[in-house]
């Protein structure tokens, strides 16, 4: 299945056009939406794994050396370990809410806690890689050796394996058919071209992608909680109003427990999701349950 060609994988620019499948969500829902948690705290590159740089995305963005520990970036993603995650899993609980755990298999070793009462509250699980690092960065070989440790990591962390793969930003050109090779992935969401899963051809199989977005994303809101709902709600009135017109889309939101997981922009989220469930016709779904619909009607 290996291609060595730059052209692999193909661009597709024309996706579904000016007809896109009309899904049919339980209870005739207009809109999907998929409350994503990327949990990443304790696997982020820091020199004090030894990775030689610091990663950021955080309060601020300050340019450490890279040969040096940034004690104050290392606290930030604590918080969302040891303060932010709960905050999140509490909301969703009170509001009777599930969602997606987008996690690195190392943050899950560190915090095992987290993973089984996420599992416990009814989300879901995508692996968002053993690490939370680039998978370009990686060889074929590598690559596949990280897929493969990430998959018996949470077997042990979580109970059982994910059903979706989410790499870190961007994948690899070789990433989508290792998953395909791997033979356990339902889906994966390497991608931010559509409102809608749809198939690709990896080789023999027909293979689901459930895009992704950085659109609606809690780094949008770190300045502004207020923005951030404003934002949300923008959203979710556009593909509301596409789905009552017999379209329902999926919706994915970002969310950070390091960022949105702060007090403030928690409240915003807070609202949002009280928002949606007044609005009504509002699917708060995990994403294998999108996967899994999507593959009933048109797989």
């Amino acid at each position: 299945m290996t291609h060595a060609s730059a052209a692999w994988p193909p661009r597709d620019l024309l996706g579904y056009g000016a007809n896109p499948p009309a899904v049919e969500f339980p209870d005739s829902a207009h809109v999907a939406v998929n409350l994503v948690v990327n949990y990443e705290e304790g696997s982020e590159y820091s020199h004090f794994l030894g990775d030689g740089e610091n990663d950021s995305l955080t309060e601020v963005q300050y340019p450490f050396p890279p040969d040096v520990r940034d004690l104050a970036t290392e606290s930030m993603y604590e918080y969302g370990s040891r303060v932010g995650i709960w905050r999140l899993l509490r909301l969703f609980e009170e509001l009777g809410v599930n969602g997606t755990m987008f996690a690195c298999a190392e943050a899950f070793e560190r915090n095992p806690e987290v993973a089984s009462e996420a599992k416990r509250l009814g989300h879901d699980l995508v692996s968002h890689g053993y690490r939370w690092e680039e998978h370009w960065r990686l060889s074929r070989e590598e690559e596949a050796k990280r897929i493969r440790i990430a998959v018996e990591s949470f077997e042990k962390t979580w109970g059982s394996r994910p059903n979706g793969w989410y790499c870190r930003y961007g994948p690899s050109v070789n990433t989508r058919e290792l998953l395909v090779e791997e033979g356990g992935f339902l889906y994966d969401s390497d991608a931010y071209n559509d409102d809608l899963p749809y198939f690709v051809q990896v080789g023999e199989k027909r293979h689901l992608v459930v895009p992704y977005s950085l659109t609606y994303n809690d780094i949008q809101g770190t300045r502004s909680p207020g923005d951030f709902l404003e934002y949300l709600k923008r959203g979710l009135d556009e593909l509301w109003l596409e789905g009552s017109r017999g379209q329902p889309k999926m919706m994915s939101i970002g969310l950070h427990p390091r960022l949105v997981g702060q007090a403030g922009r928690t409240n915003a989220l807070r609202e949002f999701i009280e928002y949606a469930q007044n609005k009504g016709r509002v699917w708060f779904a995990r994403r294998d349950d999108i996967a899994t619909t999507w593959m009933e009607q048109f797989g």
